[in-house]
């Protein structure tokens, strides 16, 4: 049997967690969660400047000094890289990334155009993939880990929304190709949400009925529920990569 006995690795205060996208819903959720364990957070927003400074005064009251904003365009592969110095700067080191950033609309066949693809892979796929790629360095010193947001539409592709289900299908492959590229020092899992919370907007009443409808806790699910699956796969998943941790009320389990 494993022994269970607690070690240095279990303690995450005064580690640092790099999150994109964390300036509100489920980013703004995880933040709270990792800072409240202690971990030092790096927070990425791209136009979100209000909520994400009203976040980081939150915390920062707290605890002092243990949330820094770093503003980018993560369609930009220099300004990914030059994100990465900035967040070295703040702490010395890099233990988590979570790639939360994410750009979601329909796209229907038909009506897509090169900018659609540009924008949806950019933000859910090519941002991910470099920033992966500059970060991993310094999460192999401390072995660090990597959480990717998926969804279940990678699988079960989500009408009228062909790009976005795309994109998010190569996060699924991108995880596992990173899993087995950056072991043993990093591990690298995902989660994908089903009914978390609604687009922010063009979804009517009896549409969101019917999504909640066909899971089999017949409820959608709340910001936290990720955040909880984010931090387990951070603290206690310490045997799991390349894998995708589906949080979704049973969704996958109806036709």
């Amino acid at each position: 049997m494993e022994n269970s006995t607690p070690s240095a690795n279990d303690n995450w205060a005064g580690k640092v967690a790099l999150i994109t996208g964390a300036a509100h819903r489920i980013g703004a959720a995880t933040v709270r969660l990792l800072h409240a364990e202690g971990i030092n957070i790096i927070l990425h927003y791209r136009s979100s400047r209000d909520a994400a400074q009203q976040l980081q005064e939150e915390l920062n009251a707290i605890r002092e000094e243990s949330v820094v904003l770093i503003q980018a365009n993560l369609h930009e592969t220099a300004v990914i890289n030059e994100m990465v110095r900035e967040a070295i700067k703040a702490w010395g080191r890099l233990d988590v990334v979570v790639n939360n950033a994410s750009s979601f609309y329909p796209t229907p066949i038909g009506a897509i155009d090169e900018k659609n693809w540009d924008d949806l892979i950019g933000s859910n796929l090519k941002a991910p993939l470099f920033l992966c790629q500059a970060t991993a360095p310094h999460l192999k010193v401390n072995k660090g880990c990597i959480i990717n947001i998926v969804d279940i539409h990678a699988d079960r592709p989500l009408k009228n929304h062909a790009v976005y289900s795309i994109a998010k299908a190569g996060l699924v492959m991108l995880t596992k190709a990173m899993a087995r590229e950056l072991g043993p020092e990093i591990r690298v899992n995902a989660v994908a949400p089903g009914a978390i919370l609604w687009p922010e907007k063009n979804m009517d009443d009896v549409t969101k009925q019917r999504i909640i409808s066909r899971t089999s806790l017949k409820r959608t699910g709340e910001p936290d529920d990720i955040a909880r699956a984010i931090r387990f796969l951070i603290k206690d998943g310490k045997y799991m990569t390349g894998q995708i941790l589906t949080v979704d009320g049973g969704r996958t389990l109806s036709n």
